[in-house]
């Protein structure tokens, strides 16, 4: 890693960062602050969840809203964060690295004493520091809307709530991990977007699948997106530390690969 290069990477990309991390921390609190309208009316809203097929509530997490874990999980952190998270992930693996080659400016980099190696680790970094400043922004948003707009007793716990952006946060390390994987083997950012982008899409899309159809549920076993389930985490019944260890494994495993491919393939300089 060259700490320079990671400074002015920072800066370039901090915008965007705080962006993301802003938008999904107003999500949250958004979310937060409807939530006492909806205690108060419980038992019209969860006659209107019966009303929907059962896959479609599987699908979006929308199972029950007994409790402000269970609606914070379904409205945000089984939707919608999911689709932010994985467009900011696929971007910004490919701003890092394809984009720099595709444009020129990696012949910049490479022309310097840093080395390959210190380039791509380097650029690992700025996706991991990507990552915890949007996750530190939704989770302190969504922890203080809690604290602050809803009453002690129905609020989510710190420990719980903490686990559904930990988990987060290492799913979207293992989809900018292969997504990174694609950027270093590209020369065009069009078709490093389109591969990490197109196979994000196909494991959410295996996910939701396996989640409607319960006769093909096996097919989650094959996509990332099925270890991350907060409205289980929320409820206490997920195996948080399993789907930590194996969502690490293919974010450290991919960056190596990522690295090591950079470091040996031919560029275009």
């Amino acid at each position: 890693m060259n700490g320079s290069l990671y400074s002015q990477m920072m800066k370039t990309h901090l915008k965007l960062f705080l962006g993301f991390g802003v938008v999904s921390a107003a999500y949250v609190t958004l979310m937060t602050s409807l939530y006492p309208m909806m205690d108060e009316n419980m038992e019209q809203i969860e006659n209107l969840i019966d009303l929907f097929p059962d896959a479609l509530l599987r699908a979006i997490g929308l199972e029950s809203f007994s409790s402000y874990g269970q609606f914070i999980s379904a409205e945000y952190y089984g939707l919608f964060y999911l689709l932010i998270l994985g467009v900011f992930s696929v971007i910004i693996a490919v701003q890092l690295i394809a984009r720099l080659v595709d444009r020129g400016s990696m012949a910049y980099l490479l022309s310097t004493h840093v080395s390959r190696v210190q380039v791509a680790t380097t650029q690992v970094m700025v996706l991991l520091s990507g990552l915890i400043i949007i996750h530190a922004l939704t989770f302190g948003g969504g922890f203080l809307a809690a604290e602050f707009l809803i009453e002690t007793d129905s609020t989510i716990a710190f420990n719980e709530f903490f686990q559904i952006n930990f988990v987060g946060l290492l799913l979207f390390f293992a989809v900018g991990g292969y997504s990174l994987l694609f950027s270093s083997l590209m020369n065009d950012e069009k078709n490093a977007f389109a591969l990490a982008g197109g196979l994000t899409f196909v494991f959410y899309g295996m996910d939701m699948m396996g989640k409607i159809v319960t006769e093909i549920d096996w097919i989650r076993h094959f996509t990332p997106f099925s270890l991350y389930e907060p409205g289980k985490i929320a409820s206490n019944d997920a195996d948080v530390w399993t789907s930590s260890v194996i969502l690490a494994a293919i974010g450290v495993v991919t960056c190596i690969a990522a690295v090591l491919i950079f470091r040996k393939r031919n560029l275009p300089l």
